[in-house]
């Protein structure tokens, strides 16, 4: 007998359409790329080691043609950050994008931050109904500079079964781009914000950032992003000094400095051995 979806039960409608994806999609631990300018895109995925623990995790993967640049979640001076659009997927309770940690790149409108050559964004699947199958389906927007900055749109689907076959070409990429994205700070682990001034009105608005780094460290850097607020890029006070570096934010006005805040802003603070990042709320 044949019941309209309309009246199947919430249940059987989910089973229904996630059927539907797996019937017109091969599980795979990868998609097809995707080419878009000078760049192409795909997902990938794998069972990986998070926290001790084993979990399912997606990666959005983009490469690019040699001297073309995408951005961080806070772009810097020019570009737009990644937009990630996973709402056509099924069996999906939470997509969570993780960003490695970017570098300070030249542009010609400033400084930028973000990635060369190739970056993959870790994302940690929590599917709605553990033990199925979990149908991906992103909707990707980023952007891409040489000497001009071109907006990019990717479709990628990719269906996860319910237990990841081994993999171990995907694990390795995935597990080398989540050990770049910066971990939580914790007492007593460098590197770490030690202090921070914050004058937001009058003439001279700006944030004055305390930094420390671990001994023999290189290649420090600190940026600084906000929910629905432009932070401007901070810049080095001068060159690491023991391990100890400062920072300042400067806003082009006290209007300016006025939408963080209330803010809780996120502090990346980066090296060539890793990156930690914590959260402080102007006042």
């Amino acid at each position: 007998m044949f019941f309209p979806v309309a009246y199947m039960a919430p249940r059987l409608v989910a089973a229904f359409l996630l059927g539907s994806a797996l019937s017109t999609a091969v599980a795979a631990a990868e998609s097809p790329w995707i080419k878009a300018t000078d760049s192409k895109v795909r997902l990938v995925s794998a069972a990986v080691a998070v926290d001790e623990q084993e979990r399912t995790v997606a990666g959005v993967q983009i490469r690019m043609e040699a001297g073309w640049k995408t951005y961080w979640r806070n772009p810097g001076d020019s570009g737009v950050p990644p937009s990630f659009d996973w709402s056509g997927s099924s069996n999906l309770k939470r997509a969570e994008v993780l960003y490695p940690a970017p570098r300070r790149l030249a542009d010609a409108s400033g400084a930028a931050i973000g990635y060369e050559d190739e970056v993959v964004f870790p994302v940690l699947i929590t599917p709605e109904r553990p033990g199925e199958p979990v149908a991906l389906k992103l909707n990707l927007s980023y952007g891409l500079c040489k000497d001009l900055c071109i907006p990019n749109e990717a479709s990628l689907s990719l269906v996860l079964p319910a237990k990841e076959a081994a993999d171990q070409g995907d694990a390795l990429l995935l597990t080398g781009f989540l050990d770049l994205v910066p971990k939580s700070a914790e007492a007593g682990q460098l590197p770490t914000v030690s202090a921070i001034e914050a004058t937001l009105d009058g003439s001279a608005p700006k944030l004055v950032i305390e930094t420390q780094f671990p001994a023999g460290a290189s290649g420090s850097d600190l940026f600084v992003d906000a929910p629905d607020a432009y932070v401007p890029l901070p810049k080095a006070d001068g060159p690491l000094n023991g391990g100890k570096q400062r920072f300042i934010v400067t806003f082009g006005s006290a209007a300016e400095a006025a939408k963080i805040k209330g803010k809780s802003l996120t502090l990346t603070l980066v090296y060539d051995r890793g990156g930690r990042q914590s959260t402080w709320t102007a006042q």
